[in-house]
């Protein structure tokens, strides 16, 4: 006789609503993201220096958060989630509906911005607040796989999609693919905003943010300054590098992302193990040292190879790279053993994030003006150097006496 293994949530029915919205966005997310960078090259016809400028928008809402936040805090969390989700409906539709001019695609992409942003911290605080008092890890894990499956599976018809266009003659730059997949993460946005709308007001008030500096943290904001640029550099250009420099269509890039996210999915628990056998500060300084040698070959592979192999040396530094983000986990127990009390952890990381998107919107900026101006090569050494700042700052911190964590 098989016993029933024990939930990980409290009972309220409200749990089955929101894991729904959950995956209903993330299949839209992986259509959406599938064919962001390609949508903007081919079609929009956005330069390597212009997409600095729409990344600097599109950047925007992170840095606002805090303040959005604090405009909504007298707000239940579901009605914020459910706000958030229709605010990435409007986005998609803007796209799908409103034409391709350079303006209007800005707008909209920074629309759906908002609203993924506005829903990323309250989709982990509304997993928490489903779960057992002591089952909230595994209530976030759960969160977390059905979101990325979604993207993986969204990811995946992207690429297959594009793939059939080809065989039957489509040119990479038709817009018939692009408006499939818009109108196809328009429905999935509708499903999961109509299935939110059915939750209940209920929850806690949206916390109000504040920004919070220490001198104790000032290492973790310089690692999150140069995390922040490092990663920018990466999550900007690099698609951009594979579809400009190296041609790859929407189906190439919407497989990478599919292949990236299964990794993440599978090497996210081993590589938090990792950092609790080896400790935080291994883990950051080996990090960094491996990411130099991911952009010399991002920046330096064509004149190292011909370049059909160099492509292949750029998509497997292009996933390479997705798994060493993986690491900035690190740097979350790194705050957790400095601060003395749960709020203060939160204020901090909520701070590190504002400090992180701060340093992304210019470097976005930067960014497109160094490979329009000095080329590629320059852009990803400027990426390597930021890399081995990094871990110069990651082998000067020491780890804090041991104590009761709070």
């Amino acid at each position: 006789m098989h016993t029933k293994k024990p939930s990980i949530y409290s009972g309220d029915k409200g749990v089955k609503i929101f894991l729904s919205t959950i995956l209903f966005s993330g299949l839209a997310y992986g259509f959406y993201r599938g064919i962001q960078d390609n949508y903007l090259a081919e079609i929009v016809k956005i330069s390597e220096f212009e997409r600095g400028i729409v990344e600097f928008f599109r950047e925007l809402p992170g840095l606002m958060l805090v303040f959005i936040l604090a405009w909504m805090y007298r707000l239940s969390e579901a009605k914020v989630f459910k706000i958030g989700t229709a605010i990435m409906l409007c986005g998609v539709l803007g796209l799908l509906l409103l034409g391709s001019s350079k303006v209007v695609v800005i707008l909209f992409m920074v629309v759906f911005s908002t609203g993924e942003h506005i829903v990323m911290p309250i989709k982990s605080s509304m997993s928490l607040s489903f779960a057992k008092s002591d089952k909230g890890g595994a209530s976030l894990g759960v969160t977390s796989s059905i979101s990325h499956g979604g993207n993986i599976i969204g990811y995946m018809l992207v690429s297959l999609l594009f793939v059939i266009l080809a065989r039957l003659g489509y040119q990479r730059d038709s817009l018939l693919g692009f408006r499939i997949v818009f109108l196809v993460a328009a429905i999935l946005l509708l499903l999961s905003t109509m299935i939110a709308l059915t939750m209940k007001d209920k929850g806690k008030q949206v916390k109000r943010s504040r920004l919070y500096f220490h001198k104790k943290f000032t290492k973790f904001y310089m690692l999150e300054i140069f995390y922040g640029a490092r990663k920018q550099i990466f999550l900007t250009f690099a698609p951009y590098a594979l579809i400009l420099f190296y041609g790859a269509d929407t189906s190439v890039i919407a497989l990478l992302l599919a292949v990236c996210a299964v990794f993440g999915m599978l090497l996210s628990p081993a590589i938090g193990m990792l950092v609790d056998k080896l400790g935080y500060k291994i883990i950051m300084v080996a990090d960094t040292l491996i990411l130099v040698v991911v952009c010399f070959l991002y920046g330096y592979a064509h004149r190292l190879f011909p370049m059909h192999i160099a492509f292949i040396v750029v998509c497997v530094n292009f996933v390479l790279d997705s798994i060493i983000s993986l690491a900035s986990m690190a740097t979350n127990v790194y705050v957790r053993d400095l601060s003395s009390s749960r709020e203060e952890l939160t204020a901090t990381l909520t701070t590190g994030i504002s400090v992180n998107h701060l340093i992304s919107v210019m470097i976005a900026l930067l960014g497109g003006y160094i490979w329009k101006t000095l080329g590629i090569e320059v852009l990803f050494t400027l990426s390597a150097i930021l890399g081995v700042i990094n871990s110069i700052f990651a082998a000067t911190i020491k780890k804090p006496e041991e104590r009761i964590l709070y």
